[in-house]
């Protein structure tokens, strides 16, 4: 653990350079964090930060680069959220390098990209209404991590899928289709499985108030319209709070 000294006051700083505290942040100790990396902090960099913040205020994690540069080009246009000008502004990953000036979490890989950080000590198989470690599906052996999402997306379908969801006790609708439809939208749009307040305002954008709302979305998935759906979806486990 390191410190960082703003105006004679003592911070600590993890080993990857972000807040051990979070709450501490202020503008002071963002305009310190970004000495550290060599940045003169201008109003565009303001415009970065305060834009990450609001979506860590919304969702409870910090956005990942797709989803950063999509509010980035609604919000500023899109000359602001490319890769170059960003580049510009943040030098080594505007990911990774905003978030830490901006006092949040380092955002996290998906499970399919860092698997390892993702395993979690295996269940007993008769305390979980999901598969656990492997199953034999259509002659083939499919193996899911513990908390039952696929090891392999590949191994997905529409049948698999129905064969999921009977193992927890759901027989598959329109409706539950139009959630898991949204769930592997958004991630192959993103690279990155929806948490319910994300799932459930794509949702609101295409199928109205009704269907997003999140008494609708727990009597379709009641283990959770983001942890649940995700299994029977054939994605990771969200990161963040998930179904909170």
């Amino acid at each position: 653990m390191t410190q960082l000294y703003v105006r004679g006051e003592a911070y600590d700083l993890r080993s990857d350079g972000h807040l051990d505290d979070l709450s501490e942040w202020n503008e002071s100790i963002a305009e310190a964090l970004a000495e550290r990396e060599r940045i003169l902090l201008t109003h565009e960099h303001w415009l970065i930060i305060n834009l990450m913040r609001d979506f860590y205020a919304r969702y409870n994690i910090a956005p990942v680069k797709k989803l950063l540069k999509r509010d980035i080009a609604a919000k500023y246009g899109q000359a602001i959220a490319c890769d170059e000008y960003l580049s510009k502004l943040f030098p080594c990953d505007v990911v990774k390098q905003a978030s830490m000036i901006a006092g949040l979490p380092q955002p996290q890989l998906d499970a399919e990209l860092e698997p390892s950080s993702f395993i979690q000590s295996a269940p007993n198989p008769q305390d979980t209404s999901h598969f656990v470690d492997e199953f034999n599906f259509d002659g083939k052996t499919v193996k899911v991590y513990p908390n039952g999402n696929l090891v392999n997306l590949a191994d997905w379908n529409e049948k698999l899928a129905a064969h999921l969801a009977e193992k927890e006790n759901i027989s598959l609708t329109d409706e539950h289709w139009e959630v898991i439809n949204m769930l592997r939208s958004f991630y192959f749009d993103f690279g990155v499985t929806p948490m319910v307040n994300l799932l459930m305002k794509h949702l609101r954008e295409k199928a109205g108030n009704e269907k997003s709302s999140r008494e609708h979305l727990y009597k379709l998935f009641p283990g959770g319209p983001s942890r649940q759906g995700s299994r029977i979806a054939g994605l990771p486990e969200p990161q963040g709070c998930i179904d909170a």
